[in-house]
Formats: C-alpha cells, sequence, structure tokens
C-alpha cells in the first residue's frame, strides 16, 4: 500500500500528524506530488522529513526557492524570498544547507510506474498548470490532459482533493464516501494538501493507494501552533495563517 501526499508548504505540525497517522496504517511507501516548501513557517523541518519519501516531485514552490520566483502573488513571493533565508541561516552547517539546496534541486518533475503517472500540477504541464473541479466543463481543456494518461494520474497543485473521469466528471471525497475503486478507465485524483487545504475543509489531506482502491484520508492537527507560527514571522502575511483555520 502507498500514500501519496502532496502540498505541505512548510507546514511541519500538519505533515508531522500525516506521517503518524501513514504509520498506522500498514503503508510500505511514501510518494510526494511536491511543493514541500513555501507559505508556512517550518520549511527546513519539512524538507528533512520529507526526504525519507521514496519518490518526491519537484513543486512550483520548490522550484521557485531554487530560482528567481516567477508567477507568484505577492505573499507567496514573500514567503519565498523568507523560505530561500531559511536554507541559507549562517547557525546551520554548510553540510545540512547543502543537502536541502541539492534535495530540491534532484527532484523530477514527473514519475511514471507501472501505468501510473504521478505529477504536482497536471499530465500536460507537470509543474504548474492546476486542473480545478471547474474544469470539467471545460472538454478540450480535459481531452488534451486524459490523451496524456496512460490509465492513472496523481497530482496536487490546486489543494482541493477529488476524482476526476475521462466522462468529464468530477467527484469530492464525500461523493464517494471517502474511496474509490479503479477501474481500468482513465482516471485523474487530486489527493488533496498536507499543510494547506482548500475545500473548506481545515484537516491535512492525503491518499491511500492499496491494490486499486483510492482512499481518502483527513488528519487533524495543531492548526494554532502553526498559525501563531506564521504571525510572529513578519515576512510571512497574516492570512496565510487566517486560512488554515477556514481550509481555504
Amino acid at each position: 500500500m502507498k500514500a501519496i501526499i502532496s502540498d505541505i508548504h512548510s507546514n511541519f505540525e500538519a505533515l508531522s500528524a500525516v506521517l503518524e497517522d501513514i504509520g498506522k496504517q500498514g503503508v510500505e511507501e511514501i510518494y510526494c506530488l511536491g511543493d514541500v516548501i513555501g507559505y508556512g513557517p517550518n520549511p527546513r523541518e519539512c524538507i528533512d522529513l520529507i526526504m525519507n519519501c521514496k519518490m518526491v516531485l519537484l513543486g512550483n514552490h520548490d522550484q521557485g526557492a531554487l530560482f528567481d520566483p516567477d508567477g507568484f502573488n505577492r505573499a507567496a513571493e514573500m514567503a519565498i524570498m523568507w523560505t530561500r533565508q531559511q536554507l541559507e541561516l549562517p547557525s546551520e552547517s554548510r553540510t545540512i544547507q547543502a543537502k536541502r539546496w541539492e534535495f530540491l534541486a534532484e527532484r523530477p518533475r514527473s514519475f511514471r510506474e507501472n501505468g501510473y503517472l504521478f505529477v504536482h500540477g497536471s499530465a500536460r504541464n507537470p509543474l504548474n498548470e492546476y486542473v480545478f473541479p471547474e474544469d470539467i466543463y471545460n472538454q478540450r481543456k480535459m481531452e488534451r490532459i486524459f490523451t496524456l494518461v496512460e490509465r492513472y494520474c496523481f497530482q496536487g497543485h490546486t489543494h482541493v482533493p477529488g476524482i476526476f473521469t475521462e466522462g468529464l466528471q468530477f467527484h469530492t471525497p464525500d461523493d464517494v464516501g471517502g474511496a474509490y475503486k479503479l477501474d481500468g478507465n482513465k482516471t485523474l485524483c487530486n489527493v488533496g494538501s498536507v499543510g494547506q487545504p482548500r475545500d473548506l475543509d481545515p484537516r491535512a489531506c492525503y491518499v491511500l493507494l492499496d491494490d486499486d482502491t483510492i482512499r481518502f484520508r483527513r488528519v487533524e492537527y495543531d492548526v494554532d501552533t502553526t498559525v501563531k507560527k506564521i504571525y510572529a514571522i513578519p515576512e510571512l502575511e497574516n492570512f496565510l495563517g487566517d486560512r488554515l483555520r477556514e481550509g481555504r
């Protein structure tokens, strides 16, 4: 059984709670779809934990920390610049700093395995393309994306969990009772976000892949601690903490 996580965004409390939950599920491998950092207050600690995953992809915020951030709003860009500073703290040894930077720099943009495709954004643009629930009404976009999927694709980026079918339907986790059985038809699965959910549920979200069944997991964590950390950092705008309480 695999656990698939995404969009941690430097939220140490959420990641720790999710990893604890994963440890109780009999999971053999953890796959991460990117955006380990950005927005949140603990980039170094989150990178250190994620290094233990079997597979970790590059997210757009991870790339933004490596290179000049492009296409981000002001709050996101400020968070990226602050994150860079945290990864270069004089108090940290250069060996540890180099290990983290090298880890980020070596992340692939996509990964294929046994008919499964893993991306951060979409099959068409693994790093940056959003696939929102309302895109089921954009037939041309969805058809082009599905053309690039052999069978099943797992993705993140929007922070909104759910299942897209080739028949242009979107099913929330509640719609499918928290579990969806893969039936051989092309399917996209957004695994949601560990560190910054945006489906109006503040609990951390990830999925388990058990043979041909996807199971969505929601995990409570100490949101207030993360929010207080964000409030205490001038470079991180307060709304980045406020949104965690509301799941938006």
